[in-house]
């Protein structure tokens, strides 16, 4: 079985590590790159064709919000999962009207994370 190749998109290097480190944990799964910003991150779905992608909502040049909504309508099959230290239901709200299905709070465990990333791949 092939690895599933995940895009991580936050301007965090704490979270880097920490979805590294919670991906880590079984052999399933490979980080294909890693962007600090949103238009990064539209930037290289389309370059890497990741099988999903972690998306954080809050970044500079292009927040999370408007790079899923970029990635979406250039392929609207994609796998979002969305993480935000915030738990604003306004946020979410949003984020589920442009098509992300699948949401984490930060800080997240290692186990949960995991649970969150299949469900999203599965579908």
């Amino acid at each position: 079985m092939s690895k599933i190749k995940i895009l991580v998109v936050d301007d965090s290097p704490f979270i880097h590590k920490a979805i590294t480190r919670a991906l880590n944990t079984t052999e399933n799964y490979e980080i294909c790159g890693i962007a600090k910003n949103g238009k990064e991150g539209v930037e290289l779905y389309m370059t890497l064709n990741p099988d999903l992608v972690t998306m954080d909502i809050t970044m500079p040049i292009m927040d999370g919000l408007e790079a899923s909504k970029s990635i979406i309508g250039q392929d609207p099959a994609a796998k979002i999962v969305m993480l935000s230290a915030l738990g604003d239901e306004e946020l979410i709200n949003s984020a589920q009207l442009i098509g992300i299905k699948s949401f984490i709070q930060k800080p997240f465990k290692n186990d949960e994370f995991i649970a969150i990333i299949e469900s999203a791949y599965r579908g």
